[in-house]
């Protein structure tokens, strides 16, 4: 799948704690941001979900709901989710990766997993994609920022 601005981005993914989780259920009523973790264990990408915490009022406040995708399984994922208190639903893929579904490879010889930001608008239209194989890159405050404004 491309992440082309303009293109409607649909994933089977389900919540690590829960039931399934369809994006065309924000559609209408918020734009959702779904940040891509490398991995549970990427300081960059736990720097980055502790960042956007922070921000949950500021983003709420903007119509923006934060998913945030894992490439682990459920399991990791929800105990990760309860360590850390992150707020927001953290999800994995129905089948497969969520990673996988929105395009996001593994680069250098398959070693490591791109992370990055995606912004959707409440029509379910890419806005804002934000891709990157260096973890410390995969989290831009500034181009999200101005993408929101943008809506």
């Amino acid at each position: 799948m491309s992440l082309e601005i303009g293109s409607t981005l649909t994933m089977q993914l389900r919540e690590s704690d829960g039931p399934d989780l369809s994006l065309e259920s924000y559609r209408g009523t918020d734009n959702v941001f779904i940040y891509f973790m490398r991995a549970l264990s990427c300081a960059q990408c736990n720097a980055a979900v502790k960042t956007l915490s922070a921000q949950k009022a500021e983003l709420e406040a903007a119509g923006v709901k934060v998913i945030v995708a894992v490439p682990e399984d459920a399991e990791a994922a929800t105990a990760w989710k309860a360590k850390k208190g992150v707020p927001f639903p953290v999800v994995v893929g129905k089948d497969g990766t969520a990673h996988a579904e929105a395009g996001l490879l593994r680069k250098v010889f398959g070693a490591i997993q791109q992370s990055g930001g995606i912004l959707l608008d409440k029509s379910g239209v890419v806005r804002y994609a934000h891709v990157s194989t260096n973890p410390g890159a995969s989290y831009n405050r500034g181009e999200l920022t101005a993408a929101i404004a943008a809506l």
